[in-house]
């Protein structure tokens, strides 16, 4: 346990770190130093290998996670060992030898409204490769409990190492086309070093023959696929297909309005992390009394939560693209609609793991393909009409499907709900909010004017919260603080 806290503590703290690299990174430096064209190639590249990384890795990351204290025998375990690590390579190389076969006909698809991107079309394919055997020595390092390191890598390396060669390119050193060749050593890099700290932690023992249950370990891997490729289109199609229908700078606008937006989802991230356990032991033990109270307590705190930040964003919007290049303005509308639907999902407080830890756990995988078809399929009808909201329209619509189906089918199944009277109520508080200061503008200079305006709308939100003890927790939380802070 204390391996686990001691882990889990700075696995955080690196996780956030990174977050605030790559927020000075996305907002600043891309913007200031790579023209909107180039930036957008960048995405589009990093969003494409995204996608295709599932499929290379051939889902043995999680396999390998999955399995590896399975094995009693200890040839068995090697067995596993060698096959997990050549399991991707039965993707691998028939892809390469593919792409270089057809490497004419690809570059005429993907780079058919975009040519400047013909000369980097190949890196998609490098990139994945990289990323894919990254994720499987970090398994590797995971199921030794040895994760800090990886995640060092995973969230703060790669995001430091670029912004050294952006700066690179501001003071001239590095040319723009050899930013993305880098760019690509980065991860190729990160891999390597990966991969020695994989090595060094335990040197993997491989004895040449299949492991006894192989076709479990095959069948669970093809699994992992379809579900890694899931999440990879939900977190990066919006952006490719507008690299399909659209000109490629719109990638880069598109890009920056969505990292303002996702902020929004950080908060879930660290609490759904302690929720997942938890729920999962209350299913386990039939306690769905208990079930019902954390569906409700996830939901409110994390709704309201993320409301504020949706407040802070949204309200400060304006102030925040003043710091900006311009053109990248005319994505306003994508932090609103994208935060609206981060927003949702948060409201959802830890319905994804009742469903996981149920025993409809396979209705995650449909619901997550349902997602990515209508993802899919609203792209293609908004991004032609409205372009950069286009996309963004069909990102919040399909959420709004999906969650709202999610939320149909626990009440059906389990018989419990998330929503309280505290819902409406902090609905009504966040929409008055936004009424008040939508139009309120400080005549100073825009990052005083983030200032202040955060100050009153964060003073004026958590009194309200406060005042009408919509959240027991929130309400405990600050009662902490002014006992410790302001006592009498």
């Amino acid at each position: 346990m204390g391996i686990v806290a001691n882990q889990t503590i700075k696995n955080t703290i690196i996780t956030y770190i990174g977050f605030a690299i790559g927020a000075i990174n996305t907002l600043f430096l891309y913007t200031n130093f790579l023209t909107p064209t180039y930036y957008g190639i960048v995405g589009y590249l990093l969003s494409s290998s995204t996608i295709l990384m599932p499929i290379l890795a051939f889902g043995t990351q999680n396999t390998l996670i999955k399995f590896f204290s399975f094995y009693k025998d200890q040839s068995q375990q090697n067995a596993f060992t060698g096959f997990v690590f050549l399991l991707p390579l039965l993707i691998c190389i028939p892809t390469a030898i593919i792409g270089c076969i057809g490497y004419g006909w690809i570059v005429d698809i993907i780079a058919s409204k975009s040519n400047i991107l013909q000369p980097y079309v190949w890196t998609i394919f490098v990139l994945a490769l990289f990323m894919a055997y990254f994720e499987l020595f970090y398994a590797w390092a995971k199921v030794h409990f040895k994760s800090v390191y990886g995640n060092l890598l995973k969230e703060v390396y790669h995001r430091v190492m670029v912004m050294v060669l952006l700066l690179g390119v501001s003071f001239d050193f590095i040319e723009v086309h050899l930013f993305i060749y880098l760019l690509m050593a980065v991860y190729g890099s990160r891999m390597v070093l990966m991969a020695i700290a994989a090595i060094w932690i335990k040197k993997p023992t491989i004895e040449w023959y299949l492991p006894s249950n192989y076709k479990a370990v095959f069948n669970y891997s093809l699994l992992i696929i379809l579900t890694g490729s899931v999440a990879a289109v939900l977190l990066d199609i919006d952006k490719v297909m507008l690299g399909q229908f659209k000109d490629i700078e719109n990638i880069a606008y598109y890009n920056v309005a969505v990292f303002m937006a996702v902020v929004i989802a950080v908060p879930a991230r660290a609490m759904h992390q302690i929720t997942y356990p938890i729920t999962s032991k209350l299913l386990n033990s039939k306690s769905m009394g208990e079930l019902e109270i954390l569906y409700k307590k996830s939901s409110i705190n994390l709704y309201l939560v993320a409301g504020l930040i949706f407040l802070l964003i949204t309200l400060n919007v304006d102030a925040l693209y003043e710091l900006l290049p311009p053109n990248y303005e005319q994505a306003v509308m994508v932090v609103f609609l994208i935060g609206f639907a981060k927003v949702f999902d948060n409201l959802m407080g830890n319905n994804n793991a009742i469903i996981f830890n149920s025993d409809y756990y396979q209705m995650v995988l449909f619901f997550g393909v349902l997602l990515a078809g209508l993802t899919v399929g609203l792209n293609i009808i908004f991004i032609p009409i409205w372009g950069l909201n286009g996309a963004a329209f069909a990102t919040l619509l399909s959420f709004l499907i999906y969650n709202s189906a999610k939320l149909i089918f626990v009440h059906r199944k389990l018989g419990i709900q998330p929503f309280t009277k505290a819902t409406l109520s902090g609905t009504v508080v966040m929409a008055i909010i936004f009424m008040i200061f939508y139009w309120w503008d400080f005549d100073v200079h825009p990052v005083l004017s983030i200032l202040f305006k955060s100050f009153l709308i964060g003073f004026i939100f958590s009194l309200a919260v406060y005042t009408l003890n919509l959240s027991d927790d929130i309400t405990a939380m600050i009662n902490a603080i002014k006992m410790k802070y302001f006592k009498t």
